[in-house]
């Protein structure tokens, strides 16, 4: 069954019936056209056109312009491509090297990957078991997801207190406006869960406040 070509799918064809095939703006828009089966060649493409700034060339004044309104990607999804190639071309060449041979990981996974070693600096044991997830196995996105954000809660321990604390004072909170449009509430009641919101805004302040 044929699909309907998207708006941007449309109008990514209207632009490639009038460049020349050879030319490397009507290359980037092929590869923009095929970003959802092989988002590496996007990747390059994008690379190579925001080390050069030909999008200067092409009629747009920066780089995201050029993103949003020719290839149809927002800047922060050209963003997370660009890291994420240039995260495999020095960590991982060989990924690059098999991508006619298996299915190359999602790029947003290859993204997770990258932020643990670079900004989450994730101990060797914990970045090798997730590169297990996202390179050797070829796990889906969610589930890569969902295992950085479980060791990622990990090295902020800190924070567990303050979410834990936020979600109560937002109970307690809740409950409060429940009683205040009851009628013949015991005023004592009404006192106790005063106090225990208070109680609770003061823990929170206390977690989030800075630890030496």
């Amino acid at each position: 069954m044929e699909t309907t070509p998207t708006k941007g799918g449309q109008h990514i064809e209207q632009l490639l019936q009038q460049l020349p095939p050879d030319s490397e703006r009507y290359k980037v828009l092929i590869s923009a056209k095929q970003f959802k089966s092989s988002w590496v060649e996007l990747g390059e493409s994008l690379t190579r056109v925001a080390n050069t700034g030909q999008f200067h060339d092409w009629g747009y004044t920066t780089f995201e312009d050029y993103c949003t309104r020719e290839i149809r990607i927002r800047r922060q999804t050209a963003d997370k491509l660009l890291l994420a190639f240039r995260f495999l071309e020095r960590e991982e060449p060989g990924v690059l090297e098999r991508r006619d041979e298996r299915p190359l990981p999602d790029f947003r996974s290859v993204d997770l990957l990258r932020q643990a070693r670079e900004e989450q600096a994730f101990s060797p044991d914990d970045y090798s078991e997730l590169r297990r997830t996202v390179i050797e196995e070829d796990r889906s996105h969610p589930t890569a997801a969902r295992q950085y954000r479980e060791m990622l809660q990990e090295y902020q321990p800190d924070r567990r207190g303050e979410r834990r604390c936020q979600g109560a004072l937002s109970a307690a909170r809740r409950l409060s406006n429940a009683l205040a449009e009851l009628d013949a509430v015991p005023p004592d009641l009404e006192r106790a869960v005063q106090e225990l919101v208070g109680y609770l805004e003061g823990r929170l302040e206390e977690e989030k406040s800075p630890r030496d």
